[in-house]
């Protein structure tokens, strides 16, 4: 078991070592990672939009999220997000929260992770085209545990922001998320971002 889990441990690295990135789409991103990092804050609203591998459309759902550095909080319906920069709380909207650390949560991608920009050690990325002042960038991750298989962000060149993504996961469904009303450093209070379990149900379920 030690022999093969350092086998794909070498595997991984040699993929890391001879993954290159467009140096074009590398170039994008790194002014859309610098963007966001120069803000204090950022509020948007986004919607997501399901479509299974079979074209079948299951609807969109909306919502919106408050950034500051690597916190976030995400409320889509009754559901809510909140990640104080170490650990992930997830509400599921009735009887249960869920808590992962920062780590098991990256392996999905958020729409914090989608806004950063911040893909150089996670993707291969290939600028595929611009188009009405967008550019659209395949993005492929590096590692096998993620729960997706490919990622296309689409970046408004004149904003160096992100305004819509499509995530194909490891079943061929796609969710396509799309962003709106985009504001930057706004004043956003520390405790926004602390988990408090009073203010969910009383007879709330903490899974950790």
């Amino acid at each position: 078991m030690k022999k093969l889990f350092s086998l794909a441990i070498v595997l991984l690295s040699i993929i890391s070592a001879h993954a290159q990135n467009d140096p074009n789409a590398k170039k994008i991103l790194d002014m859309v990672s610098a963007k966001v990092k120069s803000f204090t804050t950022i509020t948007a609203n986004f919607s997501i939009n399901s479509v299974s591998s079979k074209g079948k459309n299951n609807g969109v759902k909306s919502g919106s999220i408050s950034i500051k550095g690597a916190k976030y909080v995400l409320a889509q319906g009754k559901m809510q997000v909140i990640c104080d920069g170490v650990k992930t709380y997830n509400f599921d909207g009735a009887k249960t929260i869920t808590v992962t650390s920062l780590e098991e949560s990256s392996q999905s991608l958020s729409p914090q992770k989608i806004l950063s920009g911040d893909y150089a050690k996670d993707f291969v990325c290939k600028l595929i085209g611009t188009k009405a002042g967008q550019s659209e960038i395949e993005m492929k991750p590096i590692d096998p545990r993620k729960n997706f298989s490919k990622v296309n962000v689409f970046v408004d060149n004149a904003k160096s922001m992100i305004t819509k993504a499509f995530i194909v996961d490891k079943s061929n469904n796609t969710l396509q998320v799309s962003f709106s009303n985009l504001a930057s450093n706004k004043t956003l209070d520390n405790a926004l971002f602390v988990f408090n379990k009073a203010k969910y149900p009383k007879d709330v379920e903490v899974l950790d």
